[in-house]
């Protein structure tokens, strides 16, 4: 065998040990180790007495009899001759005496075993003789060997001790000449059908030549054949196996090219990758045993030269879960090429950083934790890539701000938070002017737990807010300011108010809007050229003095105070209070003793979180002090609010600060928040009531901001809201800011007050309603009625017609229909013959018809009623006159003729300024909501559906005109408030009619999807379609939609709504199979939707809006504590403070979650400082009381 490489053995010899010997050709078994001298004084080798060492340099015999044919072959290559060299050792007489004596004890004893098996007498006898003489002749040869090497002995065979082995280091001699031929049997091979499998060398043949004849055909493989075995018997593998997984996520072959589209000879090169798996059949290889050339041969086809040999287009990479191939390759050449010929586009860097995304495949939903742990090592691959990327790209760009963020963002990853914040520092430092550095820059201090604390943050809002306004007035000379600045410190400003009060500081927070609409709207002429320190230093001696503030009983403001200080101050009038009354008692705060005491605490938390929002100011009146407040945190000092006042001097933005504070009260108002505080001060789980909008779906009016807790409202998940609206004072403080708002606008804007202060009171009588309380309700529609008049009586709204559609929509919820009908036609009477151009009209009108087509049972005789009548005067353009039972068929088709042309006027008109889009939006949205009704009650529901489509169709096509203004000029198209405003009108009025007849469900679907993959962060559309999926049966299509929009947008919404939708079936589900059961339910759990709504939970938590939501880590909390896993809901709390540490709800839960850890939770949120209002020693010195 030459050139094969030494073959291995699976274990040592049966009988003796070391029976091998070691040459050219491998290392062979042999029958035993022959005596050898040793020189006296020199120490037998470690290897000759440790067994399974290696026994080269041995000097042993060779037995060929007991030796395969191949075996023996190999050794007539290796030359074996008679000792020859004068300096072997030979043995002496003794040890060959001994060994004679050894053998033949050896055959005695087989002799005996085989006499005891009395079978096969005449063999045995056969064997023994044949025995016999082999023994003779292995006598003879050994004898000849020893005497010829005796004869050249040197001195040292007189000293030979009994040792039986010759070390070749004691000899000298090469290996080639170190073999003695033993010629003695094995009794073994006799008693066995075959060699003992310890003795032969593990090998694979190739081939079927003999061994040695023809090297050239004669392959021997020495790899194991265990692992093939094992292969052939393993089990087909499942879709979801490792391999199979990977197969599913490798990219196909392309099968164009791209080259030559045009060249008609081009053709289509379909790879061929070659494979050893003889299952893989053609037509004309049914059985799989033609190699590929044959089997080419066979369909025709010529044989590939080298220069066609196909290339794998799939390469193997070392990291699985990163895919690599051809395509992708190029990609990165191209984006390589970009970059290097254009350093400058920034755009072309970060499409090269978002690009490394697609290297990484997405975890398997079958991936074992070893897959996951790999694909965690190569995600940071990945991160390391991108910061190679970025810092490439700082380099060539070392002023942008967007490379540097980024760079930032993947740092985060796997740098530790310290290291972050010092890179965000010294960002900051260098881009200072920069708001929306700040605002992420603040989002990230504000979540890093280990760091985290109140007063540190609020601090950080002040600091930036100081130099934002430094860069805005001019201070900074070094840095100019940015487009935006002064809309984006109103963000922040609002940002840091809702962290105020979602950390439980609602006096700070209060104070804050109290400090900068004084600051804002009454500021002193004399002071308004100044920087913006130079008017909080003149602001301060006003805070510090005393006087009333914006929402206090006779506030006047810092103008009027600052003039009468010139003057020489005021002269202090006592108005005595009344309201001692009002006041509760500390001991009255704990009802029942014998409950829990975490359940007392928390009762008295609330209580005073409702009572005491409102910053504490000592009552001249009563002699008070700043020292009588019995808890100091209610004080807030000008040092806390100072740093964050700043200049607003856009009109527009002011008012937005002024309908921030009345939103933050809880006053419905149209302005939203801005985007960035949008879901960081998520916290209230109001936006999925939709009682009143199920009941009555046309005229629900969304006016609450849902989503986020009123000041003065901090409950758990499991206890709603105590009470509806503020306790006294604070309505009182309410009404204040109303007032001393008021005269401050004129005309339309103070109208738009006045609209938002009775919205505010229908919510309440609305919150009445759904909550059932009837006595509640009576007390609350006799104030808001007495608002409503006296604002009504005042001059400047006698002819505002959405006031009177607030009043007459306030007396249909308090159920006097008739006197909200006489309010209606009252003020349709008193509006004028505007008809169809005014927009107030259409929507008073719309309103009306709307309640009307409420009241109906079905659609007979609908073209006679009430809602027909309404809608036809309107389309006339006349003066409005009552209902009188009848409506003429004549008017009907005037009427509809006269929607027609003006839906299409209002469609093509162009609007001039921003002012006329928003006016021409309103009109176009209450014009298509009255047509549509109209068509709804004289035609059908088909027609109805017609006109929101075709507006539909001509808000979205693009405007015919030609020039580069094509896009100023078209006329609401790029309004998505109207989009918004048609499709919710198109989707109600489908509802109202699946509730009154029978209709399919497709149409309604159809029209929510299309609008929710549009607008996905409207929640009245995200309402309207889980509660349309309520009546489906199969859920696949909605969890499609649902994965889709989740997939195309950044919006927190989809994931809410998507958790809500499969919540709302599993609890029908249990209803279901409760039903008639009672607890039988425990024994037949239903674990897939449970399963489900958690994987929902998790991946909303991982996406960028999810993770800073506390409303979604309480809902998440909430549903585990539900479903019976309350360890892992430990973990998952401590998991939501570290990234809303903030979030005094999240501990509120905590606290009636895990009650036993009350103390702990009370110390956590103590070392934050988080406002605790009760400390558990007041609370133990109350239930000694």
């Amino acid at each position: 065998m030459p050139g094969a490489a030494a073959p291995s053995f699976s274990g040592a010899p049966r009988g003796t040990s070391g029976r091998y010997y070691r040459g050219r050709a491998g290392t062979w078994p042999c029958s035993r180790l022959l005596p050898a001298p040793q020189s006296p004084g020199r120490p037998r080798p470690a290897a000759a007495r440790a067994p399974g060492k290696n026994w080269t340099g041995l000097v042993i015999q060779v037995s060929l009899r007991k030796m395969p044919c191949y075996c023996i072959s190999a050794l007539q290559k290796l030359q074996i001759s008679p000792l020859k060299n004068h300096h072997y050792r030979s043995t002496s007489r003794s040890d060959l005496s001994g060994e004679s004596d050894t053998d033949e004890s050896l055959k005695k004893s087989s002799k005996k075993r085989k006499k005891k098996k009395k079978k096969h007498h005449h063999y045995k006898t056969k064997k023994k003789a044949k025995g016999d003489s082999s023994s003779s002749e292995s006598d003879l040869d050994t004898k000849h060997i020893k005497d010829k090497a005796a004869a050249n002995l040197d001195d040292k065979t007189s000293n030979l001790t009994s040792n039986r082995f010759v070390w070749l280091d004691d000899v000298r001699a090469f290996t080639e000449e170190t073999f003695r031929i033993d010629k003695k049997s094995d009794p073994a091979n006799w008693a066995y059908k075959s060699l003992y499998r310890g003795d032969i060398a593990r090998y694979k043949r190739r081939g079927e030549s003999c061994l040695g004849i023809d090297a050239k055909k004669q392959c021997i493989a020495w790899d194991s054949p265990t692992s093939e075995k094992k292969q052939l018997q393993k089990r087909p593998e499942r879709y979801f196996s490792k391999s199979n997984v990977k197969t599913l996520n490798t990219d196909g072959i392309p099968v164009c090219n791209r080259s030559s589209p045009s060249d008609p000879a081009a053709f289509i090169p379909v790879s061929h990758v070659e494979t050893s798996d003889p299952s893989d059949t053609t037509e004309v290889n049914p059985l799989g045993i033609y190699d590929p050339s044959t089997t080419e041969w066979l369909q025709g086809k010529g044989h590939k030269g080298e220069e066609h040999e196909p290339v794998n287009t799939q390469q193997e990479f070392q990291e699985p879960g990163i895919n690599v191939n051809p395509i992708l390759m190029a990609k990165v050449e191209e984006h390589n090429k970009k970059v290097r010929e254009n350093p400058r586009d920034i755009q072309a860097w970060m499409n090269f950083v978002s690009f490394q995304d697609e290297l990484m495949r997405g975890p398997s939903p079958y991936a074992s934790m070893g897959e996951q742990e790999v694909r965690r090592k190569s995600l940071k691959l990945i991160l390391e890539k991108k910061l190679a990327i970025l810092e490439r790209a700082i380099e060539s760009n070392p002023s942008n701000v967007d490379l540097k963020l980024a760079r930032l963002n993947v740092c985060t990853e796997f740098w530790e938070s310290p290291a972050v914040i010092k890179e965000w520092q010294k960002l900051i430092f260098i881009h200072p002017n920069n708001p929306e550095l700040w605002k992420k820059y603040l989002l990230f201090c504000q979540s890093q737990f280990s760091t985290f604390s109140v007063s540190k943050i609020n601090s950080l809002y002040g600091k930036c807010l100081t130099t934002l306004a430094a860069v805005q007035d001019g201070s900074m000379v070094s840095h100019p300011p940015l487009p935006g600045t002064e809309e984006a410190m109103l963000a922040i400003f609002i940002q840091q108010c809702h962290f105020l009060r979602q950390a439980g500081h609602s006096e700070k927070a209060v104070s804050l809007f109290q400090a900068l609409i004084d600051f804002t709207f009454f500021k002193p002429d004399s002071v308004k050229d100044l920087p913006t320190k130079g008017q909080v230093e003149f602001f301060e001696p006003f805070w510090d003095s005393g006087e009333p503030r914006i929402g206090e009983k006779g506030a006047r403001g810092w103008r009027a105070w600052m003039h009468q200080q010139e003057k020489g101050g005021w002269v202090a009038v006592d108005n005595p209070d009344d309201d001692d009354d009002e006041e509760v008692d500390e001991d009255e705060e704990i009802k029942d003793k014998t409950l829990p005491k975490w359940h007392i605490w928390m009762d008295i938390e609330y209580s005073r979180e409702s009572r005491h929002w409102l910053p504490w100011r000592p009552d001249k009146t009563k002699n008070q002090a700043e020292d009588d407040c019995e808890d100091p945190e209610r004080q807030v000092l000008f040092d806390d609010l100072g740093p964050s006042l700043i200049q607003l001097s856009n009109p527009d933005i002011q008012r937005q600060l002024l309908y921030s504070f009345l939103q933050f009260l809880g006053v419905p108002c149209i302005n939203k928040l801005f985007p960035p505080n949008l879901y960081i001060a998520m916290d209230e789980n109001d936006i999925f009531d939709s009682m009143l909008s199920d009941e009555k779906p046309l005229t629900c009016i969304d006016t609450s901001l849902s989503g986020f807790s009123n000041i003065g409202h901090m409950d758990t998940m499991q206890r709603r809201r105590h009470h509806i609206g503020h306790r006294k004072d604070g309505e009182e403080f309410i009404q204040n800011v109303f007032q001393a708002l008021s005269p401050l606008f004129s005309g339309k804007e103070k109208s738009n007050l006045s609209i938002c202060w009775l919205q505010y009171e229908i919510s309440k009588v609305v919150q009445c309603i759904q909550t059932k309380k009837k006595k509640k309700l009576k007390a609350q529609g006799r104030k808001s009625k007495k608002l409503a008049k006296n604002l009504l009586k005042a001059p400047d709204n006698r002819n505002n017609l959405a006031l009177w559609k607030l009043y007459a929509y306030l007396e249909w919820l308090l159920g006097n229909t008739d006197d909200a009908r006489k309010v209606f036609d009252t003020a349709l009477c008193t509006a004028g013959t505007g008809g169809l151009k005014s927009p107030q009209l259409c929507s008073l009108s719309l309103l009306y018809a709307q309640l009307e087509v409420e009241l109906l049972q079905s659609l007979e005789g609908a073209v006679t009623s009430r809602a027909v009548h309404i809608l036809t005067k309107l389309g006339e353009s006349g003066p409005y006159v009552p209902y009188s039972g009848q409506v003429l068929s004549v008017s009907v088709l005037k009427a509809r003729k006269t929607y027609e042309h003006a839906l299409q006027d209002c469609l093509n008109k162009a609007p001039v300024s921003d002012q006329d889009r928003t006016s021409n939006s309103n009109q176009l949205v209450n014009l298509v909501g009255c047509f549509t009704v109209f068509q709804y009650l004289t035609v059908g529901i088909d027609a109805a559906e017609l006109v929101c489509v075709q507006a539909l169709e001509k808000l979205e096509a693009p405007h015919p005109q030609k020039g580069e203004n094509a896009a100023e000029t078209s006329s609401i198209q790029h309004s998505p408030t109207a989009l918004e405003a048609v499709t919710l009108l198109r989707a109600n009025l489908l509802r109202f009619h699946m509730k009154i007849s029978v209709y399919p469900l497709n149409p309604l679907r159809e029209a929510l999807t299309e609008a929710l993959k549009r607008f996905p962060s409207n929640q009245a559309l995200w309402r309207a379609y889980i509660q349309s999926q309520r009546k489906s049966h199969s859920a696949s299509k909605a969890r499609r939609f649902f994965d889709g929009v989740t997939r195309s947008t950044d919006s927190l919404e989809p994931w809410l709504f998507a958790i809500q939708a499969e919540k709302m079936r599993k609890k029908l589900i249990e209803n279901v199979q409760r039903a008639d059961v009672g607890e039988i339910y425990s024994t037949i759990p239903e674990t897939g939707l449970t399963n489900r709504i958690i994987s929902l939970f998790e991946h909303a938590i991982q996406s960028e809006s999810g993770t800073h939501c506390p409303l979604l880590w309480r809902m998440y909390l909430n549903f585990l504590v539900s479903v019976g896993k309350k360890e892992r809901s430990k973990g998952l709390f401590y998991k939501a403070i570290q990234n809303c540490p903030w979030a005094k709800v999240l501990y509120m839960d905590a606290v009636e979650y895990f009650p036993e850890q009350l103390q702990e939770t009370l110390d956590l949120m103590t070392e934050k400082e988080l406002r605790v209002r009760v400390p558990m020693e007041e609370l133990d010195l109350l239930l000694e009381v």
